[in-house]
């Protein structure tokens, strides 16, 4: 099958030496250090939407189970990584899990599944790596490409890809992908897309990034992204200013040409500091409106873990993950206050303004967040989270004008 080709013939190869490994009696040692990891993340999650549908209601548990080896079969510098995912229900189906079960309710996405979750070779030689085959994909700050880890079923991504880190501070990432799976249930989405990523790092205050992201059959990303931290004297500032612009895709895939029309801007600014613990910071992001009346989008990002941006309600996922959602633009204004220190843990409130760029009446609406997260004493590697969304709807005419609220309480165990 084509769309797994490439994780197969890793997994293939990965099953067979576990073969010879067990038959072997000359003392080859095919897996070399291996490595067995591990979590369990039991969670709980409610959603309820104004004249929506039902209130939502899920109880589901991921599990990983993963092996990684170095040195494979001897030869230096081959690795290998296995892994697979579970999500299970449990049979508590009281919400939508996006794969046809629960419609009477809210959508929680998170169906109960199982996938090989990684399956690669990877083969180091000096400064490059060269790796095939399914694994997570994590870019900058996963604005525009990112495993959606929230979710209970991460998103995987069968690739080939380069990585160059021959020159101090500088790391040159060039991927193919083929495919990618996760997050709903589902078969692999085959694609034909290429990923470029330079990052430099001058010292702590100055981080450079550029990117191209050609994604197949919807569009072309190219941008820059600047990020730093500064201590002045107890304060630790932070901050991170991007700039990105899309244009009609020249990557294509599948039967006939699919050529979309887009021309859209994006550009975040934000700054943040630290002060003994006490954390402050203020962000504006901007995914442009659609250019001219026969583009097919504005702005979107439909492979980023878009569970991290404009708020943890997921109002806006239908609006910026693309498919004509985005045409007026959305502006998120927005600032967050908190603490976080070493036994107390994490605690942070944000509060988000929603605007569209263009429109009669620009008022989107408003959100509160808000998240504890802090280890649990006595078991290591054990991890506790409270979290809450309320959004508020807005005056502008659309979809988001209804008051949408969702609460979370999850255990994370990885060992």
């Amino acid at each position: 099958m084509k769309k797994t080709l490439m994780s197969a013939v890793a997994l293939t190869a990965i099953i067979g030496t576990a073969n010879v490994a067990t038959a072997s009696e000359d003392g080859l040692n095919i897996f070399n250090n291996a490595k067995f990891s591990g979590e369990i993340r039991p969670r709980f999650e409610y959603a309820n939407k104004e004249n929506g549908a039902d209130g939502a209601s899920a109880f589901t548990a991921r599990t990983r189970l993963a092996i990684a080896t170095d040195s494979l079969a001897e030869v230096d510098g081959l690795n290998a990584k296995i892994g697979v995912t579970t999500v299970n229900n449990f049979g508590y189906t009281n919400y939508k899990d996006g794969a046809g079960q629960g419609n009477e309710y809210e959508l929680i996405l998170d169906p109960q599944q199982a996938m090989l979750s990684e399956a690669y070779l990877s083969y180091t030689v000096a400064d490059t790596t060269l790796l095939a085959g399914r694994s997570h994909v994590n870019l900058d700050d996963q604005r525009f490409i990112g495993t959606v880890g929230w979710r209970q079923m991460e998103r995987a991504y069968d690739t080939v890809t380069v990585i160059n880190k021959s020159l101090e501070g500088l790391t040159v990432l060039g991927s193919y992908v083929y495919g990618f799976q996760g997050v709903s249930a589902g078969p692999t989405a085959d694609t034909a897309s290429v990923l470029l990523n330079v990052n430099y790092k001058v010292n702590d205050a100055i981080v450079v990034s550029g990117f191209s992201y050609m994604l197949a059959n919807i569009h072309d990303t190219y941008g820059l992204r600047v990020t730093g931290k500064a201590p002045v004297g107890d304060i630790k500032l932070n901050y991170a200013l991007s700039y990105a612009m899309q244009a009609d895709n020249t990557m294509q895939y599948g039967s006939g040409d699919v050529t979309n029309s887009i021309d859209a801007s994006y550009y975040d600014i934000a700054v943040g500091a630290n002060m003994s613990g006490i954390i402050v910071g203020a962000e504006y992001e901007v995914l442009g409106k659609a250019a001219n009346a026969t583009d097919a989008d504005g702005f979107s990002t439909p492979l980023a873990t878009l569970h991290k941006f404009q708020g943890f309600a997921d109002e806006f996922l239908g609006q910026t993950k693309g498919a004509g959602g985005n045409k007026n633009g959305l502006k998120d204004m927005s600032v967050k206050a908190g603490y976080k220190t070493k036994g107390f843990g994490k605690a942070l409130v944000w509060f988000h303004k929603f605007d569209a760029e263009t429109g009669a009446n620009s008022d989107l609406g408003s959100e509160i967040d808000a998240v504890y997260a802090n280890k649990i004493p006595g078991v290591k590697g054990l991890n506790g989270l409270l979290k809450a969304a309320y959004f508020m709807g807005g005056d502008a005419a659309g979809t988001h004008g209804l008051d949408n609220g969702k609460l979370w309480a999850q255990l994370d165990y990885k060992f």
